[in-house]
């Protein structure tokens, strides 16, 4: 299975002048960029056989950038599109480096004949691919490459017949293009929309025995799958999202009917854990009483803006560390939890400036701003002094002042960055909480009904 991709690479007019009337210019054009990073030997080369993959057709791959551009001046087109730049990356495990690479080879000889192409394939992040770097100017008829939809498809379409001749798989009816976000998601492990959406779904399905109970509890997890006959695809979304995601998008197997397939294979005795889940028994009747412990106390002597970022700690499941902690419901709180880093920077300078309101962090900022301003010209003093001083005492001296106040303005700056996050994100995490409030509150009605359903019978 490779998935394929095509971009073009512009370079502006500026730029393309500058470059050719400064050869010494340590800023590279887009064009040389792209060829160093295709040519990158840390990622084209074979450690163990010490074997480089990189291949130039209709040109020398040491010389790549010059006959390019030899090219593109020869027929006065050295604007534009200047290139275009091309990947196809092969399922993990399915290829060697070898093979990657015959068929990256084979494939740009038939897709772009009569062009220059640097084919690079790289090794360093386990998922072997090759990058492509096309002249966009034919060297036999000076005309450029069309990279228009059909280039794409005959693009992709090439590949799976290349694909299909060497026993690979192939994907049957591609569906659109495939992100390549979403293609190497599950191999970067980051907490994604796609991933999160995927681990409720596998938990899910770990607990039931049916498709109708997989759907209770995705909407218990936070989202509604909408898999109505009418709609041409089944989508899934999160509760309080209004966009919705295809689920074929997350992969083969999350499409409904493989779903059901695989809930209708669990053991009977699973029906147990689906009701532990759903219906949770009652040791007694009486309410559990939590009795939080810590700065609680004290809430009433704390500031607005903090009190809102304790109340987000503690939906987030982190505060107060014992027992009685929150376990964050909705798909958004659980998003947050990334942020954490941020928001302790923040909570920090609330309480160690005493901010207490949106209005005191704008004033910090403007005091801040003016210290930033009076130690540049405390730094700049110091700089002057040291054009015209010979005393090796005093410019040490001058030096080590001027190395202070830039250590100061890094941490001003450094404050400034962080005011004005808090000032960015307290509106979200204020709608964020409100979402979590209005999920525990439907979870409570929810059980609230079925425990008044039950006593009517």
């Amino acid at each position: 299975m490779a998935v394929t991709k095509i971009w073009a690479i512009k370079d502006s007019l500026l730029r393309v002048v500058d470059y050719a009337s400064n050869p010494q210019k340590t800023t590279l054009s887009d064009l040389k960029q792209v060829l160093v990073y295709a040519e990158n030997e840390n990622k084209t080369i074979d450690k163990d056989e010490e074997t480089i993959f990189v291949t130039g057709i209709n040109c020398d791959r040491k010389t790549a950038y010059e006959e390019m551009h030899s090219i593109q001046k020869q027929y006065d087109k050295c604007t534009g599109n200047v290139a275009y730049h091309a990947y196809q990356s092969f399922k993990r495990g399915e290829v060697s480096p070898e093979l990657a690479h015959k068929i990256g080879v084979q494939l740009a000889k038939e897709m772009w004949e009569g062009h220059q192409v640097l084919v690079a394939t790289h090794l360093n992040t386990g998922t072997y691919h090759n990058h492509f770097v096309v002249n966009s100017v034919n060297m036999f008829t000076g005309k450029k490459f069309n990279c228009n939809k059909k280039a794409y498809y005959h693009f992709r379409q090439l590949s799976d017949e290349l694909c299909a001749e060497n026993n690979l798989t192939v994907i049957k009816n591609p569906k659109g293009k495939t992100p390549r976000s979403i293609f190497f998601a599950e191999k970067r492990g980051e907490p994604t929309k796609y991933n999160l959406m995927r681990q409720a779904i596998n938990e899910s399905m770990e607990i039931s025995i049916s498709y109708a109970q997989f759907k209770k509890v995705m909407y218990k997890k936070g989202y509604i799958i909408n898999d109505d006959y009418n709609r041409k695809y089944p989508t899934i979304r999160s509760i309080h999202d209004k966009k919705a995601t295809r689920m074929y998008q997350l992969g083969e197997e999350y499409l409904p009917k493989n779903i059901a397939n695989k809930v209708e294979q669990n053991p009977y005795y699973y029906q147990n854990r689906y009701y532990d889940y759903i219906k949770p028994k009652r040791k007694c009747k009486k309410f559990k009483v939590y009795r939080l412990k810590g700065s609680y106390k004290s809430i009433s002597r704390k500031s607005t803006i903090e009190i809102l970022f304790i109340t987000l700690f503690y939906f987030l499941g982190i505060y107060p560390k014992d027992k009685s902690y929150h376990k964050p419901l909705s798909p958004e709180m659980k998003q947050e939890v990334r942020k954490m880093e941020q928001y302790s920077s923040q909570i920090k300078l609330i309480v160690k400036e005493k901010l207490e309101t949106i209005e005191d962090v704008k004033q910090f900022i403007a005091r801040t701003e003016k210290d930033i301003t009076d130690v540049t010209n405390i730094r700049q003093k110091y700089r002057n002094k040291l054009r015209n001083c010979t005393d090796d005492k005093l410019i040490l001296d001058y030096k080590n002042k001027r190395d202070e106040c830039t250590s100061i303005l890094k941490d001003y700056r450094k404050k400034i960055k962080i005011a004005n996050q808090i000032i960015e994100n307290t509106p979200k995490i204020k709608e964020i909480i409100k979402i979590e409030k209005q999920m525990i509150n439907e979870q409570r009605e929810i059980e609230k009904n079925k425990n008044r359903n039950r006593g009517v019978r």
